[in-house]
């Protein structure tokens, strides 16, 4: 536990364009179009120096929260700590993910926590979710899927063997800037990191990313393809030595599903 210690880190430029400022102050006093607002956590874009950065800002989470979501099975998020973490351990294992340029966490107790994490604008983009959304009625070409395919497996391995559960690890958090760039992975807010990773968090992990792909027009080949390249070894093989973790797979995607429908 670290929760007593003040931590920050500002590149270079935010930390010029602060000098002599509480960077904490400065962090929440940041204006711009808001793209995301929950209880304890907003998300804006703002400009600096004609260039467009993401401020995340986390309040305290009171404990009532924290047990709640403990006693449902889910870890509270308290902090940006995490979500820095994680996008720092990836990006120096060669992954694509928002650059941070800031990252601050202050406060002993959860319900008193201030954090910020920010993060250049990846530019424009189009999520996976959007490319995928009219594969049914208008498939992509058989190269340009397996590219992509091959390109998820290999962000899943990557993410698991580095200890990192993404916890919402669906379509729409997969950005591609081009064609020739490879994509971009993002929110992490809620990232576990746990190495050893549990069995159960790769149910998730997959889970969520198989439901979210659904409705994507894939086929049985493309999943076990996937099965293939997530592993590095032929399907068979991982489906015989790993046949319940892939059920467990395929029953969490279609709980979703069905959670969804009904929903």
């Amino acid at each position: 536990m670290t929760w007593g210690r003040e931590e920050l880190m500002l590149r270079a430029d935010l930390a010029c364009h602060w000098q002599g400022c509480d960077a904490f102050s400065a962090a929440f006093a940041l204006s711009g179009p808001v793209a995301r607002e929950l209880e304890q956590r907003q998300t804006l874009a703002f400009q600096l120096e004609g260039r467009r950065f993401f401020v995340k800002r986390h309040r305290g989470v009171s404990w009532k929260d924290v047990f709640k979501n403990l006693l449902q099975g889910r870890l509270p998020v308290v902090s940006a700590r995490n979500e820095y973490l994680a996008l720092e351990r990836l990006r120096a294992l060669g992954l694509r993910v928002p650059v941070v340029a800031g990252y601050g966490r202050r406060g002993w107790l959860p319900s008193r926590f201030q954090s910020f994490l920010i993060t250049e604008d990846v530019g424009p983009h189009r999520s996976l979710e959007q490319l995928c959304r009219d594969w049914p009625q208008q498939p992509p070409s058989v190269a340009r899927k397996r590219t992509l395919l091959q390109e998820v497996a290999d962000i899943a391995r990557r993410l698991h063997a580095a200890g990192i559960c993404h916890r919402d690890f669906y379509l729409c958090h997969f950005l591609q800037t081009s064609e020739q760039e490879p994509l971009v992975l993002i929110d992490l807010h809620r990232a576990l990191i746990r190495s050893p990773l549990a069995r159960r968090w790769i149910v998730k992990d997959l889970g969520s990313l198989y439901f979210s792909a659904l409705e994507a027009g894939l086929t049985r080949r493309d999943l076990l393809r996937f099965v293939a390249r997530y592993r590095q070894q032929p399907w068979r093989r991982v489906l015989a030595e790993e046949a319940g973790l892939w059920q467990d797979i395929r029953a969490r995607a279609l709980r979703l599903y069905r959670r969804g429908k009904r929903g």
